[in-house]
């Protein structure tokens, strides 16, 4: 008999399927999936943004290829190794032997939340840009254009033994 896990009121949970290091998984809050090395530290929480399908309660959102808007939120709890493979190589009759071992650099990831497209989200203070109030409102007419990298001379070589320096 399989169990489903289903939520105490009788709905299912929510779930994504997201593509992550080449591997698709079925994740809900809560759950933990080791995937290829991230750049973030332990601790951090990241964000995943190719959710390719939602599902729970409501009907299925499939995207194409990802569902726009939707993302989820994952803490990195390790960094390891994975299991040691080896490869091992040999040519008959040749003398030819190697022997290569490789350990794959894996993190775990803890799945926060998921995020649905057209749910609210807070916005941060720091998102907002609001003029400060000594300074006067900007207009297209009077933007200053930044001064780029001035014009680099090159020596050109014109003949044997001579050179002219030329503008670029």
């Amino acid at each position: 008999m399989i169990d489903y896990v289903v939520a105490p009121w009788g709905a299912l949970p929510m779930y994504a399927i997201v593509a992550a290091s080449g591997k698709q998984f079925r994740v809900s809050e809560g759950d933990r999936i080791v995937v290829d090395r991230v750049s973030a530290d332990v601790g951090e929480t990241i964000r995943l943004e190719s959710v390719l399908m939602l599902g729970g309660d409501q009907a299925p959102q499939v995207g194409k290829p990802f569902v726009s808007g939707a993302f989820l939120e994952a803490t990195v709890l390790a960094h390891r190794a994975g299991d040691k493979i080896i490869v091992f190589r040999m040519k008959e009759r040749k003398r030819f032997r190697r022997k290569v071992g490789h350990r794959q650099q894996l993190s775990e990831l803890k799945i926060g939340s998921i995020h649905a497209p057209g749910l609210k989200r807070k916005e941060s203070a720091t998102s907002k840009e609001t003029p400060e109030a000594g300074a006067a409102p900007q207009t297209a007419g009077t933007a200053v254009a930044e001064a780029g990298p001035a014009p680099r001379s090159r020596t050109k070589k014109t003949g044997q033994g001579s050179r002219k320096k030329t503008q670029e």
